[in-house]
């Protein structure tokens, strides 16, 4: 480790080494002297400037530096990024790369690399690396199995620890992740794990079933991210075993394979409730982002239709009553930003796969209570000021200017109280369905508490001031 990655690593401390890196490669230094220096540096930070060299100078950089250096250097790359770096090395070049990666991180560019180039680089592995690639790469994207590495040290139950001590030095030349161990026995059967302090701190004598955590957490290579990814969050440790269906050690999930995967469900998550069917990102053509888009966007011009139809339904109530349409955004504001706060909080519940048919409907009769509340106040504060504005700036009669003002109260509450069960109903009822509950969109729900705000508005305004009050006629 240089000096550089010592002050990389310092809380508190991000120097910019940008402009250094690049006068180091842009130098006439010898290929030796360029990867000295270059050797000083976080893996991290000459990840960073890659995107600001032109493919030449990567190229150079591919062939000065050694394998070992580029594999750091692509550990902290966004797979497709490597992926397309990938297309600049030659082949023999890639493959030792590719060897120093953990196991997933190999896979994942793997899959960003042109077919073609792909096999070519795969015959040139170790026959073990490459099974181990073909495991992982068996898993699909959704399942847990895809995310582990092949990167820990496992020993057997019947070693002592003295064996256990000789077994971690061998495997940790190629293995570094050693703060835990992982236990096995004759047949690969996962039998718990062992933390490294403990044995270190066992005396010699000491059988090793003493120091074995036998109920260390686990789970199985072909559960859905989905499914665990919450069991996974409890835990605090470095590294968590992945097994098979017979319950043999196949691999680890690391803690920060654990990140990247609770980042990439909560982006997912996002993305849906934006109303996308999948992330987009800045190089995505135009083609593929309108892909993505337009499936909930037919949707929601469809509901969209159906709202403009509703409004024309009241066409007479418009035409003797004009002013009740400068409050209708009002109304429909309120009901969209409330039942987007209720599908908010219920998803994040959701994530409680525990959570009962009793707890539920707990779920559901608070947020209606916290709708009508707040409604009440917010229908009451637009009752006065609504009332004030029409009666001293559009000059209207008091009775008529509260009677307007108490229906967009009266609106106001009714929408905000059906608005917070509609955002808690769709995403229960889309978790029963067994369909992920982010897809319950917040436009989905915007557009369908749009409906909800106009039948109760514009149908209030018709029973009480056209049929009750008789204005307009």
């Amino acid at each position: 480790m240089g000096i550089k990655d010592i002050q990389t690593n310092t809380p508190g401390i991000r120097p910019d080494y940008t402009e250094e890196i690049l006068s180091i490669l842009r130098s006439g230094g010898s290929p030796k002297a360029i990867m000295r220096k270059l050797e000083d540096y976080h893996g991290s930070d000459i990840a960073g400037v890659l995107s600001q060299l032109s493919e030449a100078e990567r190229i150079k950089l591919w062939r000065v530096c050694p394998a070992e250096l580029l594999s750091d250097v692509f550990e902290y790359l966004e797979s497709d990024e490597a992926g397309s770096y990938f297309g600049e090395m030659d082949l023999k070049k890639s493959a030792a790369v590719l060897s120093g990666l953990d196991t997933d991180t190999a896979v994942e560019i793997l899959r960003c690399v042109d077919r073609e180039k792909r096999a070519l680089i795969v015959d040139l592995l170790s026959d073990d690396l490459r099974r181990e690639i073909r495991m992982i790469a068996s898993f699909d994207e959704d399942e847990i199995g895809s995310r582990m590495t092949t990167n820990f040290i496992v020993i057997r139950e019947n070693m002592t620890i003295k064996q256990a001590m000789s077994e971690l030095v061998r495997q940790a030349e190629e293995n570094d992740n050693i703060a835990t161990l992982f236990v096995t026995d004759e047949q690969d059967i996962y039998c718990g794990a062992v933390d490294l302090k403990d044995l270190i701190t066992a005396r010699k004598e000491t059988p090793l079933d003493e120091i074995i955590a036998s109920s260390f957490p686990y789970v199985y290579a072909n559960e859905q991210i989905s499914d665990c990814i919450e069991r996974l969050k409890d835990y605090s440790e470095n590294s968590i075993p992945v097994l098979d269906e017979t319950n043999k050690l196949l691999g680890v999930i690391t803690a920060q394979s654990l990140i990247e995967t609770v980042d990439d469900e909560m982006s997912e998550d996002y993305a849906r409730l934006a109303g996308l069917t999948a992330e987009e990102d800045l190089n995505e053509t135009l083609p593929e982002s309108m892909k993505k888009r337009m499936p909930w966007l037919l949707i929601l011009l469809g509901l969209g239709i159906v709202v403009s139809t509703v409004v024309g339904a009241f066409e007479r109530v418009v035409a003797q009553l004009t002013l009740i349409m400068a409050f209708q955004s009002l109304i429909l504001d309120m009901a969209g930003n409330v039942g987007t706060q209720s599908l908010a909080v219920t998803i994040r519940v959701l994530t409680d796969e525990n959570l009962t048919i009793a707890q539920k409907g707990r779920l559901v009769w608070k947020e209606m209570r916290v709708g009508f509340c707040n409604g009440l106040i917010l229908g009451g504060i637009s009752f006065l000021l609504v009332g004030l504005y029409i009666l001293l700036l559009k000059g209207q009669p008091p009775l008529f200017s509260f009677a307007v003002s108490g229906c967009i109260g009266i609106s106001l509450v009714l929408a905000m109280l059906i608005s917070s069960a509609v955002g808690t109903l769709i995403p229960l009822f889309f978790e029963k369905i067994k369909v992920d509950p982010a897809v319950a969109s917040g436009p989905l729900i915007t557009t369908v508490n749009d409906l909800v705000a106009v039948i109760a508005y514009y149908g209030l305004s018709w029973l009480l001031l056209l049929n009750v009050m008789h204005f307009g006629a």
